[in-house]
């Protein structure tokens, strides 16, 4: 069975939709769900025939006028389609950031709290933060233009991209089903975020225009 994957305006969604998307039973619970359904401009659901398998809601936007894909919740089910399900979601978004910003370099953003989930952004360059880069000025300052754009700036280091706490109202919820092929340095770099008070790193990376050509053609 093919994975169909579908975006729609998030301020569309239903009170059934927002049930069914809760009945997932991931990170998010409805009051979560529904709040993003007002923070956010696009749903994407991806779909096994009648099944749910992930969705996320994400906006296109211009950040300092710098074309942006802003992730703000996405979940994917623990199956054993999860990396297929993954893979369609970003897919999908990079195809909706090739139709908006044509020719332009875009920006991809999202909030994490393992190293599971950065896989979703393999694809991207100048990846940050990652291991062994010191990060400089820019681009300590992109990730001060993140964090105040998901409204925790007030939270966040900019030295580690680490908001300490109130950072997950929306964040990439992924498990890998093959934790040991995880990179252990990125592993690490998770060990500083305060999960459980609610922390969240911001990690971000760039595709070129050439490049998203290639990822977001269908």
């Amino acid at each position: 069975m093919a994975l169909e994957v579908s975006t729609n305006d998030a301020s569309a969604l239903t009170d059934t939709d927002l049930d069914e998307l809760a009945s997932m039973e991931d990170a998010f619970n409805a009051g979560a769900l529904s709040k993003a359904k007002e923070d956010w401009v696009l749903i994407t659901t991806a779909r096994f025939g009648d099944a749910l398998h992930g969705f996320n809601f994400a906006t296109l936007e211009r950040i300092g006028g710098t074309p942006c894909v802003l992730f703000g919740l996405m979940s994917v089910k623990r199956t054993s389609k999860r990396d297929q399900v993954l893979r369609g979601l970003m897919s999908e978004a990079y195809h909706r950031a090739l139709m908006a910003f044509p020719d332009e370099d875009v920006v991809v953003g999202c909030r994490f709290v393992n190293a599971d989930s950065v896989v979703a952004l393999k694809d991207l360059d100048d990846l940050t933060p990652r291991p062994g880069n010191d990060a400089v000025g820019e681009e300590r300052a992109w990730g001060r233009r993140l964090a105040k754009r998901y409204g925790i700036d007030s939270k966040y280091d900019a030295k580690t991209f680490i908001a300490k706490s109130g950072a997950q109202d929306g964040y990439m919820d992924f498990e890998s089903a093959k934790p040991e092929t995880l990179d252990p340095e990125v592993v690490a770099m998770f060990e500083d975020v305060p999960v459980a008070k609610g922390g969240a790193m911001i990690v971000y990376g760039w595709t070129m225009a050439e490049d998203l050509v290639k990822l977001g053609k269908r």
